[in-house]
């Protein structure tokens, strides 16, 4: 006699076993990417087309070249980013030259005067070379398109912001304040804005680029201001329209960072 309760048992496992296989073969698969393989195609044609592209390019190349090597200024020496611990000579002279461009205009929009310019080292692509200074230098100093911003700091920020410079220990473009510090230089003796000693609770108003203001190189203290003004100018226009407004370019001497 079959034992029905063994014999349903054995059903159920057999039912259960074949809901399964079908579950597991109605679901879709995984593809996975295993092999990539590639091969180089060059961009040339044995009908002459290579000449014909090239002939429509060339007026463009011209013209654009026509405009990229136009003398601007002279640079009696060379300025460069690379020489200095503190501050560099070209680094100094953005700043400044940044610092007055953003001060015009600010001026003329919100009636008040731009304190202090800092901007960051590694934004500084290429060097000033001794000699003509034409609109391409202004391209390799600045390849980026960062836009320059007015941030409002509390005078808690621009001591934030000395302690980020000397942890640092880069020289960053720095214009409109000078930090005097102690003989370890890990920390600072006094720092002055504009020749003011620095006001812990007075609002300051800082140039710098709309990179460095979103955080970039970790300069969050910018994120802390009470406002920010977009001056819709580009950092490399700044240089392009100092270039023309002087015919010989200054080399800075002042020191904005001493070690006592």
């Amino acid at each position: 006699m079959v034992n029905l309760k063994n014999y349903n048992v054995i059903l159920k496992h057999f039912v259960l076993i074949i809901t399964l296989i079908f579950t597991f073969a109605c679901s879709p698969k995984k593809e996975y990417v295993t092999k990539i393989e590639g091969k180089q195609i060059g961009v040339t044609n044995a009908n002459g087309e290579d000449a014909k592209i090239e002939a429509f390019v060339k007026p463009y190349r011209e013209n654009i070249d026509k405009d990229m090597n136009e003398v601007l200024a002279f640079a009696p020496e060379t300025l460069d980013k690379s020489k200095g611990e503190w501050q560099t000579n070209l680094g100094s002279l953005q700043a400044d030259v940044t610092l007055a461009a953003a001060d015009k205009i600010f001026k003329l929009r919100e009636k008040k005067s731009i304190d202090i310019c800092l901007l960051n080292h590694g934004g500084i692509r290429s060097i000033i070379p001794q000699g003509n200074v034409t609109t391409r230098t202004a391209f390799e100093l600045m390849p980026f398109e960062n836009n320059l911003v007015v941030v409002a700091l509390k005078g808690e920020q621009i001591a934030e912001m000395v302690n980020y410079i000397i942890a640092e220990k880069k020289p960053h473009p720095l214009s409109g304040m000078q930090i005097i510090l102690n003989k370890d230089a890990k920390s600072y003796k006094s720092i002055s804005v504009q020749g003011k000693p620095l006001d812990l609770n007075k609002t300051y108003y800082v140039a710098t680029n709309d990179y460095l203001y979103n955080g970039g190189d970790s300069m969050n203290f910018f994120k802390k201001g009470s406002a920010v003004y977009d001056l819709d100018y580009k950092l490399r226009n700044v240089w392009i329209d100092y270039f023309k407004e002087v015919d010989t370019i200054p080399t800075p001497k002042n020191q904005r960072i001493i070690v006592e």
